[in-house]
């Protein structure tokens, strides 16, 4: 029996969330591949393509493609490895015998620094939402537990209220692959929780649950739509381009170490499984250090 790549995509999407995978990793590889499938088509004749028949010439068509419009190195890398992913896993369930992938370089890029937002930057961020409308209330929440958690936006989607235990100022948080890890919430963080929670049954619907932030409709909150709310607060902050909901992120990491925060403990707090991934804000602090000895100190400069 001669499978589809479409019907097998579906077999792997499904093993992913057998595996534990976060839903924003499985909706990424998913997008990955249905682009893939659709990229694949033409070769078919716009019939649905077949497994077997997939060459390595065709993968690289495709990423080509993907490079022209103007998708970057980082992109590419993933779809390599979504790609790469998936037929490992149709060689291992047996759904085809031959591996295009085997050998495929990935495309390399440059670690981009990642954008944070200044302390003030922060605080005006912070203070944007309305507080006389219930979604300011809400909206307030989610962005002061953001900063004061460094959590991800698909953790704070999935976040539920007995995760958070607002006596002891801690919450515990499902990471990636499942793995959980308790980070402090600060008293800011718990007081704008606490306003929320008062007028979180005005969101509530038979659907709502555990879940901690509801939409107007009393679901949970998806991470895109999380985005697209914070996105808007973003907008009115931020300096330059390129600032995203993920920098609310970046900037808890960076804050924390120029204060002198530990390294690992850091680590611990962004739910990293390698240092290696955390030592990235040091360059950060570092690079606002010689800023500072340069403009401040009195022998930083040779005079000419």
């Amino acid at each position: 029996m001669k499978r589809t790549l479409e019907e097998t995509i579906e077999l792997y999407i499904r093993h992913l969330m057998a595996r534990g995978l976060s839903k924003h990793t499985i909706t990424a590889y998913g997008k990955d591949l249905e682009q893939f499938d659709s990229f694949l088509r033409h070769y078919f004749e716009d019939e649905r393509p077949i497994l077997d028949a997939i060459s390595r010439r065709m993968i690289r068509d495709f990423l080509h493609h993907m490079s022209e419009n103007e998708r970057s190195n980082r992109t590419l890398a993933r779809k390599t490895t979504t790609i790469r992913s998936f037929f490992k896993f149709c060689i291992a369930g047996g759904y085809t015998q031959d591996n295009p992938t085997m050998g495929m370089p990935t495309p390399k890029f440059g670690k981009k620094l990642p954008k944070f937002f200044s302390e003030e930057e922060i605080r005006k961020l912070l203070e944007l939402p309305d507080l006389s409308s219930k979604f300011g209330v809400r909206n307030r929440a989610i962005l002061e537990l953001l900063y004061s958690c460094g959590m991800r936006i698909s953790e704070i989607a999935d976040a539920t209220i007995s995760q958070v235990d607002l006596r002891r100022e801690m919450i515990r948080i499902i990471g990636k692959g499942n793995k959980e890890r308790i980070v402090p919430v600060g008293q800011w963080a718990c007081a704008a929780i606490r306003s929320y929670l008062k007028i979180r049954p005005r969101f509530e619907s038979k659907e709502s649950g555990d879940t901690l932030f509801l939409s107007k409709s009393g679901k949970s909150l998806t991470a895109d739509e999380l985005r697209e709310i914070l996105d808007r607060y973003i907008m009115l902050v931020a300096s330059t381009k390129g600032y995203s909901p993920h920098s609310i992120r970046h900037s808890f990491a960076t804050h924390l170490l120029s204060h002198g925060a530990d390294l690992k403990a850091v680590q611990e707090m962004l739910g990293h499984s390698n240092l290696s991934t955390t030592e990235i804000y040091t360059h950060l602090t570092i690079e606002d250090l010689q800023k500072e000895y340069m403009q401040a100190h009195p022998r930083s400069r040779k005079e000419d």
